[in-house]
């Protein structure tokens, strides 16, 4: 069966999104000579894409594939060293190291696995608007941007440093916790805001469903498609509206003075090596 490998990757895609069809393993020969090693994201969305893929490439072309875990950034610079071959939900173009592996063709983007996603700083919705049901009031009725926030500090308290109030970024090593650790710099909350990073993608999720569920006050960093964001009522704190010359400055962090706007627009897809395309 002769099939160029992007071509496969991109079959590989579609047979993901749209199709019920059985495979048996034996069925065709591995257009990828070795193994197909996998990102071994550690969040939700990603993790379930990964499996589903690796069973699509295992039971229905015969390949062997494995995983190697690691950051977002480590894995990023894998796949343009064919270290790796696929991440399975990649947020193209984000970081730096991307956008310059995909310039110099060492780095691809293969289809959209998800549209309709989103990203930003969320409150819980009952911290704006109450929650009668469990008797509680407005905690700060006016809060709705990014710009308030200095005056709700106290609402959210560091139980650590309690002068300050608690941002709750991404994990480190992942290339939004690099964005918003500029976004506190560009919108002058380092003075009031904690920047706070979880070890993996499942402490992010136990910090903030804790919190929720104990109806307490939460500033925090998330994004779609997750289970979490279909779980809880959230509000979304307004941002300026992105610009490519914003955005040059978020996601750079040696750039030490950052403008304050939304991210880039997001776009999921899977990443492959040149190996794979070749």
């Amino acid at each position: 069966m002769s099939i160029s490998r992007i071509a496969f990757a991109s079959l590989v895609l579609l047979v993901a999104l749209t199709s019920r069809i059985s495979f048996a393993a034996n069925s065709v020969n591995c257009p990828y000579p070795k193994p197909v090693i996998f990102a071994g994201l550690n969040w939700e969305s990603g993790m379930f894409t990964t499996e589903v893929l690796r069973y699509l490439l295992e039971k229905g072309y015969g390949c062997q594939t494995d995983a190697l875990p690691g950051n977002t950034i480590t894995m990023e610079n894998a796949l343009r060293h064919n270290d790796i071959q696929v991440s399975a939900e990649q947020w193209a173009g984000r970081s730096p190291v991307w956008r310059d592996a995909e310039k110099n063709g060492e780095v691809f983007s293969v289809g959209e696995t998800v549209q309709g996603a989103t990203e930003g700083w969320w409150v819980p919705e009952y911290v704006v608007k109450g929650d009668p049901e469990h008797g509680i009031e407005p905690m700060a009725p006016e809060l709705k941007s990014v710009a308030d926030l200095p005056r709700y500090k106290t609402l959210f308290s560091d139980p650590e440093e309690p002068s300050k109030g608690r941002f709750l970024n991404c994990p480190s090593g992942w290339t939004c916790e690099l964005v918003n650790s500029q976004k506190l710099k560009a919108y002058a909350l380092q003075d009031s805001f904690t920047n706070f990073r979880t070890g993996t993608g499942a402490a992010l999720d136990t910090a903030i469903s804790s919190a929720m569920r104990q109806r307490q006050p939460v500033l925090f960093y998330y994004w779609s498609p997750t289970p979490l964001m279909g779980r809880f009522k959230l509000i979304k704190l307004e941002e300026p509206p992105f610009s490519e010359a914003s955005w040059a400055t978020l996601s750079d962090q040696n750039n030490e003075h950052p403008i304050g706007g939304s991210s880039l627009p997001t776009k999921l897809t899977i990443g492959v090596s040149r190996s794979l395309n070749e």
